[in-house]
């Protein structure tokens, strides 16, 4: 991807993050099953880094199962405080996201 403006996860291959800030924004998207507009909440995570590399891109997610793994964090942003490893498996509804938190060495 030229840009990198946003972090698209490939399935089974993990990606190293770490999260600058982050925001619940509000976003009218097309429904896929019934083709009509709807507003959805979407998790948006900054990342700074990218499996070692400095980046300015973005995170997106509005799946529940995978913001749910960030909501211990969200709160206090101690996110900040760990790289993130996520690796993604299957399509739409079967998707799933292992993530393994690693501690910065300050």
């Amino acid at each position: 991807m030229v840009l990198e403006n946003y972090v698209i996860l490939q399935d089974r291959v993990p990606a190293r993050l770490h999260f600058t800030d982050h925001r619940i924004e509000r976003r009218t998207i097309t429904d896929p099953d019934t083709g009509r507009p709807g507003l959805r909440n979407v998790l948006v995570l900054e990342v700074d880094r990218l499996d070692g590399r400095p980046v300015a891109a973005r995170l997106s997610t509005m799946a529940s199962k995978l913001a749910d793994q960030f909501a211990a964090y969200l709160p206090d942003k101690s996110y900040r405080n760990y790289d993130f490893i996520i690796t993604q498996t299957g399509e739409g509804f079967l998707r799933r996201w292992i993530i393994t938190v690693i501690p910065l060495v300050p």
